[in-house]
């Protein structure tokens, strides 16, 4: 398959069903109309900016949308209104014209965020109803996350059958495929998510292969399952972690640069400091470093004044939060609660071997395996890919959260 051209136009979001030409634009959220609402010189510079020949979300997010449709209706088609009002979510609200638009830009549904209908696809229906076999739900599956993404399958045709390349390799492959400079990143990230997700990489003699579909076809793989969790990079390093870096930074702290990690820090040498260590150095500020955030940890703040009213600020203030919930412990429950009741951006992580309790698990945890070290090692690249395409999806729900408090009561909140 040839390089994907960027044309450089924007095109209508409310166009149906697959792209019929990889040369068009048809990935972009319905963000981008508001960028025409604005002068011609503003707008011209945010349809350029806002240009994705891909889908702006993970499949797996999609799927996870697609599934509450069919939970809703097993016929696979329901009323807009009564769909949303069944979840307790405003159909015209940010994010749930985001998740319309990315699941039909998968393939997942026929129409568009403006439509009153949401009718799955044939290849939806297959994937998240009973009939079919495992192996025709996965091929469905990368069908629809991969193959069917003109630049996912130029790059998948590229790297299939060997190791997964280190990211300045796949840096080049997604240029070479006139994937647009400023969206390379978050490109890469999909794309590992997605394959991931549809079985198509797989921890081999100590490393991330990604399989071909002749591959994955004679393993017969499993469909990764979500659960019924509802939806919800390495690059040049600019952060210093250092603690003369951090200090002082709730005085005229930037709030709008940082993420506060909420994490089971524990006392000097034990088991949690190093596991909560472990996490931030190899997970969390890497994969955060293409989206120029500055990571903070509780510990790290040095600023005179009472801790726990400080530790509060950066919960309610940063621009995003990424809660580790492993261990269980209670203070990361408390201090993730006052996240989800100011409705601000959050990313939910665990270790594999600790449960997602009931209250939170309709929100999307990342889960790490990290019992064997010779397969969290090779994984590390995977779950880096994976925090970063959380925490964008997060980031440009418009600063709203999708959290359980608000779905409920959605007059929650407090002011910045």
């Amino acid at each position: 398959m040839e390089a994907i051209p960027d044309d450089g136009q924007q095109h209508d979001g409310e166009a149906l069903g697959k792209p019929q030409d990889s040369s068009v634009d048809l990935f972009d959220s319905p963000r981008a109309e508001k960028a025409a609402a604005t002068s011609p010189e503003k707008s011209k510079k945010k349809r350029r900016k806002s240009n994705r020949p891909y889908p702006s979300g993970t499949f797996e997010d999609a799927l996870i949308f697609a599934r509450q449709i069919f939970d809703f209706d097993s016929s696979g088609s329901a009323r807009k209104i009564s769909f949303f009002g069944h979840i307790n979510k405003s159909p015209d609200a940010s994010p749930s014209r985001e998740s319309i638009t990315v699941a039909n830009k998968y393939g997942l549904l026929e129409a568009s965020y403006n439509s009153d209908t949401l009718t799955l696809t044939q290849n939806a229906l297959l994937i998240v109803g009973e009939r079919g076999s495992t192996l025709e739900k996965g091929l469905a599956t990368i069908k629809l996350a991969i193959t069917d993404v003109p630049l996912f399958d130029h790059v998948y045709n590229k790297v299939s059958g060997s190791k997964l390349p280190v990211k300045a390799a796949l840096i080049d492959t997604f240029r070479d495929a006139n994937c647009p400079e400023e969206r390379v990143e978050e490109a890469i990230d999909i794309f590992i998510v997605n394959l991931r997700f549809s079985g198509l990489l797989k921890t081999i003699a100590g490393s991330e292969r990604v399989l071909s579909l002749d591959d994955y076809t004679d393993s017969a793989r499993v469909v990764p399952d979500s659960g019924g969790v509802p939806a919800n990079v390495t690059s040049v390093n600019v952060r210093d972690t250092s603690d003369s870096a951090q200090k002082s930074l709730v005085n005229g702290a930037q709030f709008d640069s940082t993420c506060f990690y909420i994490a089971p820090i524990g006392a000097d040498g034990s088991v949690q400091r190093k596991h909560s260590d472990l996490f931030l150095e190899s997970l969390v500020i890497p994969g955060l470093n293409s989206l120029n955030l500055k990571v903070v940890r509780a510990d790290k703040i040095d600023d005179p004044g009472i801790i726990t009213s400080q530790i509060i600020e950066y919960i309610v203030k940063s621009k995003l939060v990424v809660a580790d919930l492993s261990f269980h412990n209670p203070n990361v429950f408390y201090e993730m609660a006052l996240r989800h009741a100011v409705r601000r951006p959050i990313v939910q992580i665990i270790r594999k071997r600790d449960p997602i309790p009931f209250d939170i698990n309709q929100m999307r945890t990342i889960v790490i395996d990290d019992e064997d070290l010779y397969a969290f090692v090779p994984k590390i690249e995977v779950y880096k890919s994976d925090i970063a395409s959380q925490a964008r999806a997060a980031l440009e729900q418009g600063g709203e959260a999708d959290t359980p408090i608000a779905r409920f009561f959605p007059g929650s909140g407090v002011s910045k």
